[in-house]
């Protein structure tokens, strides 16, 4: 394979870098879970303003993703990791230098772009130098724990700025420490492509894209009721999924291969980081909101009551090595995914002045959100062919920001009522934490149905189910 051979990689270095590389894509992606309410306020954004400042990032992720996971395969690994971080810095300098809400959201979905390139490249680096089971399966404990701590830490760290009334600040230091370790990146990963170069499926690409941004557009701008633009935009994504459908079963080459989904394995890993995206991130993407308009709390207070569960989650990942290996491949996720509707589960019953009733809840659905991410990062890569690592984790991702666009979107639409009382707002959470959680139990025993399916597929890296 080109690139640097095992001996060379320096695998430690790897997956130091890899894995924070993903830190920072999760603390751009999740800083504004902290201080929404600040920044909506600096910009002059409204409820869809507010609504976009959340999915915008989501958004460029889920349209990008697929298509530089191939790219990387294809071009280098490493390039695409150091390019990402270029991309993430310029997005970064575009929010810090925003004086309204479009502008802000452009830079978001500059960022987004960015960070697609980060994860997949890094999910693919990791799967390229640590090759069989046991090796991956401590990898992607370590790249899940930098998720969690990623997500843990934006909120913290906005949070901690809005007190000094300087929440530019942290796309600032996002911008220089993305260079930092772009630099990093370019001396001393490895590179790695594919040995069988695939060119890139430009139609399906731009089909997949496009179909995916205008059913977002058409989720955010259609949550007040469906007038003709939405109908519009929810015709041209149906018609760009079915073109995309109509491509991929033509090309020599798909961007996303369909017979993929004819695997048990691959199916489950998609299903599992959609449910993620959908019942875990959507939810936790309006806690802060929540916690801060009608838990009467500030934005730090918000951000140090999600640590309960972005933090559990860090630590949970990190450990999640250590399950016994009945509990591998697709049985961890069913396991994480039901962690996580126990725990959503015992958010219910929270009122205004009783913060600390939520704890329990986030505790326990950290525990389990840090077991599912270590099980996606690993099945990511592990159920499709070893050349094809950073697709893998591009589709994987793709499924996960997806979902994670949808989920907020949803969690909006129940959970908030303009001029609402208190009592209503308590009520519309507990009736969007009710949604999410339905929707972590559904899940899990789809991906359980598929794991009794499941067959070991042809070329993947190791790990069965």
């Amino acid at each position: 394979m080109p690139g640097a051979r095992p001996e060379e990689a320096h695998p430690r270095a790897t997956l130091s870098i890899a894995s924070l590389g993903t830190f920072v894509a999760l603390v751009a992606y999740t800083g504004p879970l902290g201080n929404l309410p600040t920044v909506a306020h600096a910009l002059g954004a409204g409820p869809t303003g507010q609504t976009w400042i959340l999915s915008s990032i989501s958004v460029a992720l889920a349209a990008s993703l697929l298509t530089v996971g191939t790219l990387a395969d294809r071009h280098g690994r490493r390039r695409a990791f150091v390019l990402g971080c270029l991309v993430l810095a310029l997005g970064s300098v575009l929010c810090a230098a925003a004086q309204g809400t479009p502008a802000f959201i452009v830079g978001r979905l500059v960022q987004g772009v960015g960070s697609a390139a980060v994860i997949a490249a890094s999910l693919g680096l990791i799967g390229s130098v640590f090759t069989t089971p046991d090796q991956r399966a401590r990898a992607s404990a370590a790249w899940g724990a930098s998720v969690g701590a990623g997500i843990a830490i934006g909120p913290v760290a906005t949070g901690l700025l809005d007190l000094a009334d300087a929440w530019r600040w942290m796309y600032v230091v996002l911008a220089a420490g993305t260079l930092l370790l772009a630099g990093a990146g370019r001396g001393r990963l490895p590179e790695s492509r594919s040995p069988a170069p695939r060119p890139l499926d430009i139609p399906g690409a731009v089909t997949l894209s496009g179909a995916i941004v205008l059913a977002l557009v058409a989720l955010v701008e259609g949550r007040h009721g469906v007038d003709p633009v939405v109908a519009v935009v929810t015709a041209g994504a149906g018609l760009l999924a079915a073109v995309f459908v109509v491509v991929e079963r033509r090309a020599e080459h798909p961007v996303l291969e369909l017979a993929f989904f004819r695997q048990a394995p691959f199916t489950a890993a998609t299903l599992a980081a959609l449910a993620t995206g959908v019942s875990v991130i959507g939810l936790m993407s309006y806690a802060c909101t929540f916690l801060v308009g009608t838990m009467e709390t500030t934005t730090l207070g918000a951000a140090a009551v999600l640590f309960a569960w972005s933090g559990t989650s860090a630590v949970s990942a990190s450990l999640a090595r250590r399950l016994p290996p009945a509990l591998a491949g697709s049985r961890q996720l069913v396991v994480g995914l039901l962690g996580v509707s126990v725990g959503e589960l015992a958010l219910l019953g929270a009122s205004p002045g009783s913060i600390e009733r939520l704890i329990p809840g986030l505790v326990l659905a950290g525990v389990a959100s840090g077991v599912l991410n270590a099980g996606l990062g690993r099945q990511a890569v592990a159920t499709v062919p070893a050349d094809r690592a950073s697709f893998g984790s591009g589709a994987n991702n793709t499924a996960r920001y997806l979902g994670s666009a949808v989920g907020v979107t949803i969690v909006v639409v129940i959970a908030t009522s303009p001029g609402a009382s208190a009592d209503a707002r308590v009520a519309g959470w507990d009736h969007a934490v009710l949604a999410s959680a339905i929707m972590a139990a559904v899940s899990a025993v789809a991906v359980l149905v598929l794991h009794g399916r499941g067959v070991r597929p042809a070329g993947a890296g190791g790990v069965e189910r």
